[in-house]
């Protein structure tokens, strides 16, 4: 059974930076897909970022350019470095695999239906 371990979350001003950090634990597979979601009071949970196993990476379109999200394959951890924080990137960000390395590249990507695994969320707090 995947375990994952979601940290850095915190509270911040309008502008600044955060990283989160997101590790999988008894996990083994050559293949994956590994994203970020986040879900705001009374909002569906929407995907932010996601990284393959080979380094294809895809970001949501309200995150682009201030998000980066980076792959540790020797640990097992995914990250995502946030900048630029806005108000509305409050939320509370998931962590999540699936072991189809496929689903990285088709339509269900930022779906979080698509996904088998998930952490426990880690709070984001921006404040204007």
């Amino acid at each position: 059974q995947v375990q994952l371990q979601e940290s850095g979350g915190g509270s911040v001003q309008s502008g600044g930076s955060l990283r989160l950090s997101c590790a999988a634990l008894r996990f083994g597979p050559s293949a994956y897909c590994m994203a970020w979601f986040r879900q705001a009071p009374g909002e569906e949970r929407e995907g932010v970022a996601l990284h393959d196993r080979f380094g294809q990476t895809d970001y949501a379109e309200a995150v682009k350019g201030r998000f980066t999200i980076s792959l540790d394959n020797a640990e097992n951890t995914v990250y995502l470095q946030m900048d630029s924080l806005k108000p509305e990137d409050t939320a509370l960000y998931y962590c999540a695999v699936d072991l189809s390395q496929k689903l990285c590249q088709g339509p269900r990507r930022f779906r979080p239906q698509s996904y088998d695994f998930w952490g426990r969320g880690t709070q984001v707090t921006v404040s204007s």
